[in-house]
């Protein structure tokens, strides 16, 4: 390994916070920067009991804007308000949409972390002017949105080109930022070494929340 890649842990963050933290918090971060998040912005975050989406709820929050949380499965959608989420939707269910809309109108921002159908859903919830950023495909497809048709709808989506350097200094940012008290990783669930197979099984059936961890001995 180069002998510059190595992270520092700052005292008083615990290590399996920083490696919850270490990818996951440097995602976050370029994310909310990368699409402007600004105080009184309406965030939609989709899968926002994951690992990332934990850490974009309560980034977002923490730039003052109005944040919706919506994931799968009540289990996931009560975490929401704990992490600073304003409303909690559950995508599952019929109607999602139409709770949010009436709660807050339209949005602002999108983060997509679940693709397909979900995606294109929160698409149709932004205002013009909105922004769309994707992270992730949960449902295994990634958004279907076109830019024909952000350009339709006056929404820009956001392509974050981030390099090296500037990861870097975000993961920096990130574990700074937890050591202070003003961010902290979800681990939903740990499994030892030997039991890899089963925590890739979990993930793959949609079955943890936030961050998983292998603990080796």
């Amino acid at each position: 390994m180069d002998a510059s890649a190595p992270f520092e842990v700052p005292a008083g963050l615990a290590l399996d916070d920083a490696v919850a933290l270490l990818a996951d918090g440097r995602t976050a971060t370029l994310l909310v920067e990368a699409a402007g998040v600004r105080p009184g912005d309406r965030v939609l975050v989709e899968a926002a009991a994951g690992g990332v989406g934990s850490l974009l709820v309560q980034l977002a929050a923490r730039a003052g804007a109005q944040v919706i949380g919506v994931a799968g499965g009540v289990r996931k959608v009560d975490l929401l308000p704990g992490l600073g989420a304003d409303l909690a939707a559950d995508y599952r269910r019929p109607g999602w949409a139409d709770q949010v809309r009436d709660a807050v109108g339209g949005v602002d921002v999108v983060f997509d972390g679940v693709g397909g159908p979900i995606a294109r859903t929160a698409f149709e919830l932004l205002d013009p002017g909105g922004r769309m950023v994707s992270f992730g495909l949960a449902s295994g497809g990634w958004s279907p949105v076109s830019a024909e048709d952000a350009a339709a709808r006056h929404v820009t989506l956001v392509r974050p080109d981030v390099p090296p350097a500037r990861m870097r200094a975000y993961t920096d940012q990130v574990l700074a930022g937890a050591a202070a008290g003003q961010l902290r990783p979800l681990i939903g669930q740990r499994f030892p070494l030997e039991r890899a197979a089963d925590a890739h099984a979990a993930i793959e059936a949609r079955a943890t929340v936030g961050k998983t961890l292998l603990d080796v001995n």
